[in-house]
């Protein structure tokens, strides 16, 4: 599977399943789409917004659903397996994504698989493991949490240096080794991390460039 990212502002994505994986997947997707979950049943769990049915329909009503609310995503988190694999075939129908959250291994193609994230804005880090190790997901994004930390600072400070550097007589190797030379020094690392107003400082003097202050 080839990772993509995809922006589903102003799409619907519906989630057939109320329990912990169901509440999970509309709390992934309602901080960005309108999320709707259809249920018969809701665990005690944040659903991150997102509107849920209380509804227990069959493979017709799940298809009813589809073609109701045309959505972009179609995710099949209940416990039916029947069910499931009719929210799958509805949304090929409908020619929307559709997600499993039972598929575990080799996926369809069309399939879509949820990966564990790290969002520090604008950086997003993602890992999946086709469906076979949840647990390795957690780890690793637990992971580049920790060791990656202040990477949207990071980001934003390297992203204004190369706008910067246009200007310094540099040819655009050096701009780009400059830049890399930042992104991996650990003291540039540590500033960002602790929150240290001089980080752009210490990044100046790293690659001996003298950058204006503009904040």
């Amino acid at each position: 599977m080839i990772p993509l990212l995809h922006d589903f502002t102003g799409e619907t994505v519906l989630i057939f399943g109320g329990g912990p994986v169901g509440a999970r997947k509309a709390r992934r997707f309602a901080a960005e789409a309108d999320a709707i979950v259809v249920s018969p049943d809701f665990v005690d769990r944040a659903f991150g917004g997102a509107e849920r049915v209380r509804e227990a329909p069959d493979a017709d009503g799940v298809r009813e659903w589809v073609d109701r609310i045309d959505p972009a995503l179609v995710v099949a988190a209940t416990d039916d397996a029947e069910l499931n694999a009719a929210a799958e075939a509805a949304a090929r129908e409908a020619g929307a994504l559709v997600n499993r959250a039972d598929d575990h291994g080799e996926q369809d193609a069309g399939n879509v698989v949820v990966p564990a994230t790290v969002r520090d804005d604008p950086v997003v880090m993602a890992v999946a493991t086709g469906g076979r190790s949840p647990a390795l997901s957690k780890y690793l994004r637990e992971a580049f949490e920790e060791q990656f930390a202040g990477a949207g600072a990071m980001a934003e400070l390297t992203g204004d240096l190369r706008e910067e550097l246009k200007s310094a007589d540099m040819t655009a190797a050096e701009r780009r080794d400059a830049v890399r030379t930042v992104v991996r020094t650990r003291e540039v690392w540590k500033a960002l991390d602790s929150g240290r107003s001089n980080a752009r400082q210490v990044a100046a003097d790293v690659i001996g460039y003298q950058m204006g202050d503009t904040s």
